[in-house]
C-alpha cells in the first residue's frame, strides 16, 4: 500500500515539512493555491515577504538536519546571502544601551531576502527528494474527530476533489483555517490567544553605497518600557549589493509609506544612524507596508483528543511579532521535530501526530515568551497586560540585556537563547547567572561602536545627501 503524506502550503514551513516526510512516505504531495515563481521573486500569500528576515543559527542547524543531501548554508551563501556574526557584525541599540562588538564571534545568522530563502529551500527539497508540488487550494479536511484521512481541494488539477493521505501537515501560514476545519470534524476545544501591538512595518530596498556592501547589520530596537509607542529601524545587508531597510512602529507610532516621510522617520529614531546611512543611498523600490504582525498562538498540543493523521506547523501553529526574527527558525525546528519523530516509525505510527504537536510546541513556547514578554509593555497593546509573572521576567531580561552591553558572558548567553540554539534554561546556568548578577563589566557606550572606516562611510552618506 502506498503511504502518502499531504502538506498544505509550499512556503518555508511546508517545504521543510515535506523534506522531513520524504524518507518515511512513498509519496509526498505539497498543495499551494498560488503559482510559485521560477526564481527568487516575491510571491502572493506571504504578507511579510518584502520585509527584513534573518535565519538564526538554531534555524539553520535544524534546516541542515531536515533537508537531505545539501548544505543550505553553502547554497544560500553562493546565492548571495550574508553570514553575520552577532558578536562582530551587528551594531545594535537596545533599551538598555548599545551592544559592544567583540573579538569573539558569537552565533551566526544568515541575512538575505525572504524570496531568496524560500526559493533556495524549494529548489533544494525538490532536487533531493521525491516531493511533488501541485497547485490547489485546500478547503477542508477529510475524516472525523479520531483521524484525518486526507483533504478536499477546490480544483481538479490537484488530483481530484478529494486527496486521501496517511498524514496531513498544515503549513498554510497565518491564514490557516485549521480551527474551523477541526470544528467541522467535531474537535472544538482549541484554545487561541492573540497579542497585538498594532505594529506596522515599512520597508524599502536601497543599493548599498560603494564600499558599504558589508556594512554591519544595524539595529535600533524599540523600547517597550517608556509608556509610548515603540519605534525601530534596521539596515540588513542582502544579496545583490543591496540594503533592506525596515522601519517599525507600534500603535500610535506607525511609519509612513511616502519616501520623504520614511526618511524623516528614520532620522527621528532614538539615534539617526539608519537615516544618515540611507539619506544618500539610491532607492531601488517603493516603500512597502505590512500590518500582519500580530502574535497569534493556537494551543493545539493541549487539545484533549488530538486526531491521528494531522500535524500543524509554522505560522499555522503560531505567529510572532516579526521584530524578534524567530518565526522562520521556529518553523525549521518544528520540521526537525517531525523528522525525528518519524525515524524508525513511519507516517502511520500510532500517536505520531500528538507527539509531533507536543514537540513542536517547545520552540513555540520559547519564542512566544520572548515576543509577548516585551509586547505586553507597549501602551496600546491589545490582548494582554503585564501581570506579576511578566514583571518578574522583565526585571530579569532587562538586567540580562544591561549586563550584555558590557559583559561578553552575558551577551553570549543572550545570543544563544535568542538564536534558539538552546532553550531558556541556558540563562539559569551558573556562569550566565553570575554574569547577570555582576552586570556590565565595561562602561556604557556613548554611541554606535563603528570602526574608523565605517564612520567614514556614514559621513560620506550624509555628504551625498547634501
Amino acid at each position: 500500500m502506498t503511504r502518502r503524506a499531504v502538506v498544505i502550503g509550499a512556503g518555508l514551513a511546508g517545504m521543510l515539512a515535506a523534506a522531513a516526510l520524504s524518507p518515511s512516505a512513498d509519496e509526498v504531495i505539497v498543495l499551494d493555491r498560488d503559482e510559485l515563481p521560477d526564481g527568487p521573486d516575491h510571491r502572493k500569500g506571504l504578507p511579510q515577504g518584502r520585509h527584513a528576515h534573518v535565519l538564526m543559527a538554531g534555524g539553520l542547524a535544524a534546516m541542515e538536519d531536515v533537508v537531505p543531501g545539501v548544505s543550505m548554508r553553502k547554497q544560500l551563501l553562493a546565492a548571495g546571502a550574508h553570514e553575520l556574526s552577532l558578536g562582530r557584525d551587528m551594531v545594535a541599540l537596545t533599551p538598555e544601551g548599545w551592544f559592544r562588538r567583540w573579538r569573539h564571534e558569537g552565533p551566526r545568522l544568515l541575512a538575505c531576502s525572504r524570496a531568496l530563502l524560500d526559493w533556495s529551500v524549494r529548489v533544494a527539497v525538490l532536487a533531493n527528494t521525491r516531493v511533488e508540488i501541485r497547485r490547489g487550494q485546500v478547503v477542508d479536511l477529510l475524516g472525523d474527530a479520531g483521524r484525518v484521512t486526507g483533504v478536499r481541494v477546490s480544483t481538479t488539477d490537484a488530483g481530484g476533489s478529494e486527496l486521501t493521505a496517511d498524514l496531513v501537515v498544515d503549513a498554510s501560514g497565518r491564514g490557516s483555517r485549521v480551527v474551523r476545519w477541526l470544528g467541522g470534524l467535531g474537535v472544538t476545544d482549541v484554545r487561541e490567544r492573540t497579542v497585538d501591538t498594532g505594529l506596522v512595518n515599512a520597508t524599502r530596498v536601497y543599493r548599498a553605497p560603494e564600499g558599504a556592501e558589508r556594512f554591519p547589520m544595524t539595529v535600533l530596537q524599540a523600547d517597550p518600557y517608556v509608556s509610548r509607542p515603540g519605534r525601530s529601524g534596521m539596515i540588513l545587508p542582502i544579496e545583490g549589493g543591496r540594503w533592506m531597510v525596515s522601519l517599525g512602529g507600534t500603535r500610535g507610532g506607525e511609519p509612513p509609506a511616502d519616501p520623504d516621510g520614511f526618511l524623516r522617520y528614520a532620522l527621528d529614531l532614538p539615534h539617526p544612524i539608519v537615516g544618515k546611512l540611507i539619506s544618500g543611498a539610491e532607492p531601488l523600490t517603493d516603500v512597502h507596508i505590512s500590518r500582519s504582525t500580530r502574535n497569534d498562538r493556537r494551543y493545539l498540543e493541549k487539545v484533549r483528543d488530538w486526531p491521528e493523521g494531522l500535524v500543524v506547523l509554522g505560522d499555522a501553529l503560531a505567529t510572532f511579532n516579526p521584530a524578534y526574527g524567530q518565526g522562520m527558525t521556529v518553523a525549521a525546528l518544528g520540521a526537525q521535530v517531525l523528522r525525528r519523530e518519524l525515524e524508525g516509525t513511519g507516517v502511520t505510527a500510532p500517536d505520531l501526530a500528538r507527539r509531533v504537536q507536543r514537540g513542536a510546541a517547545r520552540p513555540v513556547d520559547a519564542a512566544w515568551a520572548a515576543a509577548v514578554g516585551q509586547d505586553v509593555w507597549y501602551p496600546e497593546t491589545h490582548g494582554a497586560h503585564p501581570n506579576a509573572a511578566d514583571r518578574l521576567l522583565t526585571r530579569f531580561t532587562r538586567r540580562l540585556t544591561l549586563a550584555s552591553t558590557g559583559s561578553y558572558g552575558a551577551a553570549a548567553a543572550l545570543w544563544d537563547v535568542t538564536s534558539l540554539l538552546t532553550g531558556p534554561a541556558r540563562l539559569l546556568h551558573p556562569t550566565a547567572l553570575l554574569a547577570v548578577l555582576n552586570g556590565p563589566l565595561l562602561p556604557p557606550l556613548a554611541g554606535p561602536p563603528l570602526t574608523r572606516e565605517e564612520w567614514r562611510l556614514v559621513r560620506a552618506a550624509e555628504g551625498a545627501a547634501d
